[in-house]
């Protein structure tokens, strides 16, 4: 499961990156530094897991990750194949989320692509790009349903009906997640893997003196995301540079007071990034080890085993589970199992976020 960061060349795609997973993407002042897709692997912020840290002292700590993939800058025209367009749409294609960065800051010293900042502007290119490869995978679709509803079928005809009213909302230069579908639709949807249907989050790049109380962009981007029902995030990449230069832990938090802040941007960004791809977590937690596992929301136990090893899933007999809040609460499992608070789950219960699980399994 992967997030694509997309946006104009020079908004801060690389930078952001770098701050992200401390692979040093090559970040420069100009279009095209990103060739090749960067990927990081980026650990998941989570208190819960310093918390249970305290209560187990285990030998090691392993927290959830998530994939982030840092994509060459779009330029008008890559639906045709401008600049490095054919392989900016194939990247994106392979990524199940988009954090899409926005230039929201003013410098001389940094090229805009376009020659000014305009963050509504930015956003409305890469939907019109994104769109035009989108009309081109519907017209394909839509030409093949209409062969199938000779045949007469209620679900022949439905695809081809939502097709064709797909089409035409995005010919309106709306995008394919706004689309206003029904639990019969979505299926029919999902199928042709649209651009504009991933989920998306907002990444409003700013200057540092507007990164806590915002500027004009800000309230405007709000608006269009909340329309659009996608999430957004304020940061500045170039202060999350500088703090991920600093040493330590407490450098950084001093830092961070000093501008008023009470945790990085990144923070928010990678947990939001977990959100946007429907993941959640669970924990395993023994002296060995406490480990956070990421898992797919409405997945079962025996699911959420397989994570762990194959083995696990195979000859699954049951769960036990503790809730996050009563391991605190009774400071150890023991305690937890006095008080009650353990429950036994078979094969069909529903993991929830922040379950702490231990599985029996027979193989």
């Amino acid at each position: 499961m992967k997030c694509g960061i997309v946006g104009l060349p020079n908004v801060g795609k690389s930078t952001l990156f770098n701050c992200l997973s401390n692979a040093k993407a090559q970040s420069a002042n100009y279009p095209f530094c990103t060739i090749e897709p960067n990927l990081g692997t980026v650990s998941v912020p989570d208190p819960r897991l310093v918390k249970l840290e305290e209560l187990v002292n285990p030998e090691r700590v392993v927290p959830a990750v998530v994939e982030i993939v840092d994509i060459a800058g779009l330029v008008k025209g890559a639906s045709k194949g401008e600049g490095l367009g054919n392989q900016f749409l194939a990247n994106i294609r392979e990524c199940e989320a988009i954090i899409h960065v926005l230039r929201c800051f003013e410098n001389s010293n940094i090229v805009h692509v376009e020659g000014s900042v305009n963050p509504i502007r930015d956003k409305e290119i890469i939907d019109i790009e994104l769109q035009l490869k989108d009309l081109e995978t519907l017209a394909k679709a839509v030409d093949k349903a209409k062969k199938y509803i000779k045949s007469g079928k209620k679900e022949d005809v439905l695809a081809y009906e939502t097709l064709e009213k797909l089409q035409k909302f995005i010919e309106d230069g709306r995008n394919a997640r706004e689309f206003p579908a029904d639990d019969l639709m979505k299926p029919i949807i999902d199928d042709i893997h649209l651009l504009t249907k991933k989920p998306i989050l907002y990444v409003c790049n700013v200057d540092e003196n507007s990164v806590k109380n915002g500027n004009e962009w800000i309230p405007k981007i709000e608006e269009m995301a909340k329309n659009e029902g996608a999430e957004m995030v304020v940061l500045a990449a170039q202060i999350e540079a500088d703090i991920n230069e600093l040493e330590t832990f407490e450098e950084r938090q001093m830092f961070l007071e000093e501008l008023g802040l009470e945790e990085p941007g990144v923070n928010r960004l990678i947990r939001k990034a977990y959100e946007l791809l429907k993941l959640q977590t669970y924990f395993t937690a023994g002296v060995k080890e406490v480990r956070a596992w990421t898992i797919e929301k409405g997945w079962t136990a025996p699911q959420a085993a397989g994570v762990i090893h194959t083995d696990f899933e195979k000859g699954f007999i049951r769960a036990e589970v503790i809730k996050f809040d009563d391991f605190v609460k009774y400071g150890s499992e023991t305690k937890v199992k006095e008080a009650g608070k353990l429950s036994v789950e078979g094969k069909d219960y529903i993991v929830q976020d922040g379950d702490v699980m231990h599985f029996r399994f027979n193989v």
